[in-house]
């Protein structure tokens, strides 16, 4: 049998995109570039200041939890491969082919991986970035499975990181060791594709899995409309649509299939990083604000008398099974002091692959990202943003 990193890197290698495909690619640098500027002076950015540039701006594109996902794989694919392919002076080719190789990789490991624990953004990341860092240098086939192979070891990363400043350093760990990787294949380091087939069995993966068939990002990207961890983004959509005085409200009961929180593991956080990992909070904050933007996950709105008040109303009702974070459907019950009972159900939130997002939705995000940045006219505008200039403009305010 053909190794995984071999059929992986000839498929990379003789990547043809369409004008779908390109259009992809240019809404994942204009919604991975918004949301990394937004973090430029956040706390862990500014600690990631030593990093090369292409982990220091994974880490301040993933740091907010406001980046894209790739759902059948659970993997955060463009905050991965969108930084590996500007520090790479690459382009949306090169983007594509570290898309596509992440979310088959991240399809390969599996439900049983994500469920197990671990971070699969930076286990699937770290050979998806090696990929597309060996497109971007021009390197053949043969060059790309070595250097997914020399990323194995650096194929880690768990959930426990999740709520702490760990959670977006490690996938810049990821970016770093792709890029790291893809350099030594270009000086012509050596290394055996088929380390890629025996790490995946060890951690929960099937190597028969991987299919180099089909769209070059199957199923594609969910763009989230709410800056925290994507099994938020389902309750905060469906409880934002209740009228519900918070001031009355007196029970919240949630039911949902237990697949959907496996990463929601604080329940009664205390910062906005664990706040963004928080079902209960969640609810609190869809309630509470007109809309749960980046104000409602600050340490100080976590901590308001009213969030933590809601927050321990919450009671969660799991229906076993489920396989992935949209599983099944989202049951909400808010209970108020009149013995009124508000009813909402939901599968699929806006921004998900089912429910894209409009023109408008995506401009707002957009918009919203880099508003009160001291960005010139030309930079603060996406639409002037492409794979030539924004290294640059990421050089420039991220440096």
């Amino acid at each position: 049998m053909t190794s995984v990193a071999v059929t992986l890197a000839e498929w990379a290698a003789g990547l043809e995109p369409d004008r779908d495909d390109l259009e992809l690619a240019h809404r994942s640098l204009l919604d991975t570039v918004a949301v990394t500027l937004a973090a430029r002076d956040h706390r862990v950015t500014r600690l990631a200041a030593t990093l090369p540039e292409g982990a220091r701006w994974a880490v301040a594109g993933h740091v907010l939890d406001f980046d894209d996902l790739h759902m059948p794989s659970t993997t955060h694919v463009s905050v991965v491969c969108v930084p590996t392919v500007l520090a790479m002076r690459g382009g949306a080719r090169a983007y594509l082919a570290a898309a596509g190789v992440m979310a088959r990789l991240g399809t390969a490991l599996g439900w049983r991986h994500y469920s197990a624990g671990w971070h699969a953004t930076c286990t699937a990341g770290a050979p998806a970035a090696a990929a597309g860092a060996a497109v971007a240098l021009g390197l053949p086939a043969e060059r790309i499975a070595a250097a997914m192979a020399l990323a194995v070891p650096a194929a880690g990363g768990v959930q426990r990181a999740f709520g702490t400043d760990a959670k977006s350093l490690q996938v810049g760990f990821a970016v770093e060791a792709g890029i790291r990787a893809a350099r030594l294949a270009a000086a012509g380091a050596q290394a055996d594709p088929a380390a890629l087939d025996v790490w995946l069995p060890l951690v929960g993966g099937d190597p028969s899995a991987v299919d180099p068939s089909g769209p070059i990002v199957p199923n594609g990207l969910a763009i989230k409309l709410y800056p925290c961890c994507y099994a938020l983004q389902r309750p905060i959509s469906a409880l934002s649509g209740l009228a519900a005085d918070p001031a009355a409200v007196r029970r919240i009961v949630l039911r949902t299939p237990e697949a959907t929180v496996v990463p929601l593991i604080h329940h009664r956080p205390d910062s906005g990083l664990q706040g963004k990992f928080s079902l209960e909070y969640a609810a609190a904050a869809a309630l509470l604000d007109t809309y749960a933007g980046f104000g409602s996950f600050t340490d100080e709105a976590v901590r308001r008398d009213e969030a933590r008040r809601l927050t321990g109303l919450v009671e969660t009702k799991l229906d076993p099974g489920g396989d992935w974070l949209l599983d099944g459907e989202l049951e909400a019950e808010v209970h108020t002091a009149d013995g009124a009972v508000l009813r909402t159900r939901q599968q699929y939130p806006p921004g998900s692959p089912a429910r894209p997002p409009t023109p408008d939705q995506l401009a707002a995000k957009l918009a919203d990202c880099v508003h009160g940045l001291a960005l010139p006219t030309r930079d603060g505008d996406p639409a002037s943003w492409t794979w030539e200039n924004a290294a640059d403009i990421l050089r420039r305010w991220l440096p």
